[in-house]
């Protein structure tokens, strides 16, 4: 199973749909709201959101879901990455409920050899991250530094640091 991309993997236009999906919890919501001190109770609060929001309801916090879409692009983009070089645009274009499944795909816009060192290059992705019902709810766009296939193979291929059992 391939996990990440070197560099001549990438081709401008390609779009990786990002498998599975996953259904967010209440549970996977209030666990990243705690964990990241956002106590907002537009997203803790039932009553609080069904009283005093538009919403009715709450909302799942926006940096979980930038932060799940990123994950599942992983395999498909960042898996051999050397470092994530920039986010330049993050937009939350519709909310999040509990109980939605989001998707992710993501873009390849452009690549760019390195011009310090010949084993690399910065890819530039857009990923969209959507509901069931096909709603676009994120969208963000980051350049990733990937190795190029030489940098793989003078760093043990496919699975570096991966030991051999003892028999």
């Amino acid at each position: 199973m391939q996990f990440g991309r070197y560099y001549e993997e990438f081709e401008v236009g390609a779009v990786y749909k990002h498998w599975p999906g996953k259904t967010v919890t209440e549970y996977d919501d209030h666990l990243f709201c705690l964990l990241t001190m956002n106590h907002h109770p537009l997203h803790m609060d039932a009553h609080y959101a069904g009283e005093t929001t538009d919403f009715g309801r709450n909302v799942v916090v926006g940096n979980y879901i930038y932060s799940l879409l990123l994950g599942m692009s992983v395999p498909d983009v960042s898996g051999k990455a050397i470092a994530n070089l920039e986010v330049e645009s993050l937009k939350h274009t519709a909310p999040t409920f509990h109980g939605d499944t989001i998707y992710g795909e993501t873009e390849v816009l452009d690549k760019t050899e390195s011009r310090s060192k010949d084993d690399r290059g910065v890819v530039h992705v857009a990923t969209r991250g959507y509901n069931q019902d096909g709603t676009v709810v994120c969208t963000f766009r980051r350049k990733v530094m990937v190795p190029k296939r030489s940098y793989g193979d003078t760093r043990g291929g496919e699975q570096p640091g991966r030991p051999e059992p003892r028999l």
